[in-house]
């Protein structure tokens, strides 16, 4: 699929899945908008991105603030002109500190929640005039598997993963007459830095694991939980 002279805004493009979508879509010629907190490993996106020859800026934005995420709207008009594509990508597992807690607290559910659903929200909102003026736009959400079956542990992401799938569905029979395709995409177990994280924890709550590698700990659930016994590898999800 050919981007060329399309704009795309992804967030939580610094690291992991979202700087894999970006980089692809910079491959095909879009213009793409590192939207991030982590200012140094997004810089280090755009200027990968750069030395493509395509190009790419770095915005630094909360998606929890609706405040933070017009501003990246509106400054991606001013550089650039179009806004074609938006990528929800950013998501976390919990509050700072989650993973040194065996039982999520309020804080762990509110922060889960406000990244991964309203998130969602604040930037759809954020770009939906502007589409609908033009009158085309894609959005695309970044679900999880976790959102289709949830588990005992990271419930708080599993819900929140399961509620960003039914606002997906909700914007696209909302968006749909204006020409704005609304699509999710729920990846299986895929080795990113989240795995850390995850790891960390499953070490504090699990005997058997206090003993392993995050890598490890990644494998083990990968043998536990995929039939086949293997991992999703990021160009499964990314067409190279």
């Amino acid at each position: 699929m050919d981007f060329q002279d399309k704009t795309a805004i992804v967030t939580g493009g610094a690291r992991g899945i979202g700087r894999g979508i970006a980089l692809a879509l910079a491959r095909r010629g879009a213009n793409v908008i590192i939207a991030d907190l982590d200012e140094k490993s997004a810089k280090s996106v755009v200027n990968e991105i750069k030395s493509g020859g395509s190009q790419s800026y770095f915005s630094e934005t909360d998606v929890t603030q609706q405040w933070s995420t017009d501003q990246m709207v509106e400054g991606t008009l001013e550089e650039y002109g179009n806004l074609d594509v938006l990528v929800n990508n950013a998501g976390v597992g919990g509050a700072l500190g989650f993973n040194d807690r065996k039982i999520p607290n309020s804080e762990d559910w509110q922060q889960t929640f406000d990244v991964n659903v309203f998130g969602i929200v604040n930037c759809s909102q954020s770009v939906e005039k502007h589409m609908v003026d033009q009158g085309y736009g894609k959005i695309v959400n970044i679900s999880s598997i976790a959102g289709r079956a949830g588990r005992p542990a990271f419930a708080t992401y599993a819900a929140s993963k399961a509620a960003a799938i039914n606002v997906s569905q909700a914007w696209a029979f909302k968006l749909a007459p204006y020409g704005i395709n609304v699509n999710t995409v729920c990846p299986g177990l895929i080795w990113t830095p989240l795995w850390d994280s995850i790891a960390k924890w499953r070490k504090s709550t699990e005997e058997q694991s206090t003993e392993l590698s995050p890598r490890e700990i990644f494998q083990r659930t990968v043998a536990e939980s995929v039939p086949l016994g293997r991992e999703q590898h990021l160009k499964m999800l990314v067409t190279q």
